[in-house]
């Protein structure tokens, strides 16, 4: 059963992955926005920004990997959601493979895909002057990270894909997730924020994320908001997977 489904899981992802191959537009549209952010506030707002001894393109570069992963998902749910109104999920059903590895399918392609973006975003950002302190245990805890951070938002993006009534709906949802991290430590400290701005910001997950991959890339000790940033991430991760798991079983019985 575990090679049925694995086998399964790797054809349709060779699927899913030559189609994001056969549109190159789609990762390059993933990276855009958050390469403009990135130039915007380095080179616009950076110099009024003050944050400590970190240059602000260290400082910035988190966040802007979470955006960049919040932008790449929408198009999981964009992929899904045609797939879904193409019939090609019951042409699948049709056929002796595991349900399950048609969602798979699409997350893993989400995942090479968004690596793929991100290694694009910090190439940039070297071209910027970011400089990271961190050895290769470092550099190997922030791609954890991220892996488990983009795998967790893909399973919201399969919800997102499976409920859509329309195409602009299936992608329209990681707007707020895009938004997220500007309410957050990623652009600025959260000791400058207004109360409730920033008891709300110190409260959120992409905080708590963004300062544990910065101190990584910085080669400093992490403390207390790695656990809590793990937390989120697992947390998010297994309410999505369920909740995704129930609605496609809803949608195709």
């Amino acid at each position: 059963m575990t090679n049925h489904f694995l086998g399964d899981t790797a054809v349709l992802t060779g699927r899913s992955l030559r189609h994001v191959t056969r549109s190159l537009d789609t990762i390059l549209t993933t990276v855009v926005t958050p390469i403009a952010m990135m130039l915007l506030f380095v080179y616009v707002f950076g110099g009024a920004i003050s944050t400590g001894t970190d240059s602000y393109v260290a400082y910035l570069l988190p966040g802007i990997l979470l955006i960049t992963i919040a932008s790449g998902i929408a198009y999981t749910a964009y992929r899904l959601f045609l797939d879904l109104q193409g019939g090609i999920f019951e042409r699948f059903h049709s056929m002796p493979i595991a349900r399950s590895a048609v969602l798979w399918a699409h997350v893993l392609t989400s995942l090479v895909a968004n690596l793929i973006s991100l290694v694009v975003v910090v190439l940039v950002a070297l071209l910027m002057g970011f400089r990271s302190g961190a050895g290769f245990l470092g550099w190997l805890a922030v791609t954890g990270i991220l892996i488990l951070f983009t795998v967790a938002l893909t399973w919201l993006a399969v919800i997102a894909g499976l409920s859509a009534k329309t195409v602009d709906g299936a992608s329209a949802f990681s707007y707020p997730l895009i938004f997220l991290p500007f309410i957050s430590s990623a652009f600025v400290p959260t000791e400058t924020m207004p109360g409730p701005v920033r008891w709300f910001a110190e409260n959120q997950p992409v905080t708590s994320i963004v300062n544990t991959i910065r101190d990584l890339l910085a080669g400093r000790p992490v403390g207390a908001d790695s656990w809590i940033a793990l937390a989120w991430c697992v947390g998010i991760l297994v309410v999505a997977y369920v909740l995704a798991i129930v609605t496609y079983r809803r949608k195709i019985s």
